[in-house]
């Protein structure tokens, strides 16, 4: 991240302008036993939380623009029902886990310094994003996958949401920094699979991709290009051969509310086919 002071990526809290939500506050309201969480990934049913009023719905979108101009994105007045509905509204189905096999683990003192897993083939919807930093390709690239899967799509439904969220990056030819391109990607529920509706939005693509294994390492915290570069040299120290997986192009998976204060991702590195 180039800009401190947003807790989308991490930081320090900006000050909040007259009548928007803080970061605490929204913290209180989407990390709080029992949220309806757009990742809440435990799995349990809740019972239907009550609609939000105007106001609330107010102080939620002005909190995200807040988030956004951090990392120097404007969230448009036009997200605030999709944001509504992947954060709080009324949704109360099982976020569904992106389906996988574990082949084997590296364990050291207890610890799980990283796993082997193997992803099977699948459809994704994918936004390839080219911003000049990498924080805004994922902010916006993230903002048009919510609106694909919040009924701007040919079903006109509510998608449902998945976990985790993938982005696809490339390590520049120096392998010390990230490219500009960036692929973020949503996987498509299960029982959409063999019919996955398509996008209002043309930079919405349906992607099929082919079984994968990865060797994954968790961390947690901010996702910026630094910390990014940090867990790819991390990882690539652990492995015994990282020669056999992809040299210039990785995934950042994210497991938690994109504007929560501590995410919960992982690093993948790609075995060649």
């Amino acid at each position: 991240m180039q800009r401190e002071g947003c807790r989308m990526g991490g930081g320090a809290q900006e000050p909040a302008g007259a009548g928007m939500i803080t970061l605490d506050d929204l913290d209180n309201m989407t990390d709080e036993p029992g949220s309806d969480s757009a990742y809440n990934s435990n799995g349990s049913i809740e019972e239907e939380p009550e609609p939000m009023d105007d106001a609330e719905q107010d102080r939620l979108l002005q909190y995200w623009q807040t988030v956004g101009r951090g990392h120097q994105v404007e969230v448009p007045n036009e997200m605030a029902e999709p944001i509504q509905q992947l954060t709080r509204g009324n949704r109360t189905e099982e976020r569904q886990n992106v389906p996988f096999l574990t082949i084997s683990r590296k364990e050291k003192c207890g610890e799980v310094l990283y796993e082997k897993r193997r992803y099977g083939k699948a459809k994704w919807a994918c936004v390839k994003m080219s911003e000049e930093q990498y924080e805004q390709s994922i902010c916006l690239g993230f903002m048009k996958l919510m609106r694909y899967i919040c009924e701007q799509n040919s079903a006109g439904l509510y998608l449902g949401m998945t976990i985790p969220i993938l982005t696809v990056v490339h390590t520049d030819g120096s392998q010390s920094g990230l490219s500009r391109s960036v692929t973020v990607a949503y996987y498509v529920p299960t029982h959409l699979q063999e019919q996955p509706p398509q996008a209002t939005d043309q930079d919405v693509v349906i992607e099929e991709w082919p079984p994968t294994i990865v060797l994954t390492r968790s961390f947690s915290g901010v996702t910026n290009e630094e910390s990014i570069m940090h867990q790819i040299h991390l990882l690539a120290e652990l492995l015994e051969s990282p020669d056999l997986c992809l040299q210039d192009t990785f995934i950042v998976a994210g497991y938690t509310n994109p504007a929560a204060a501590n995410r919960q991702n992982e690093i993948w590195f790609i075995e060649r086919p």
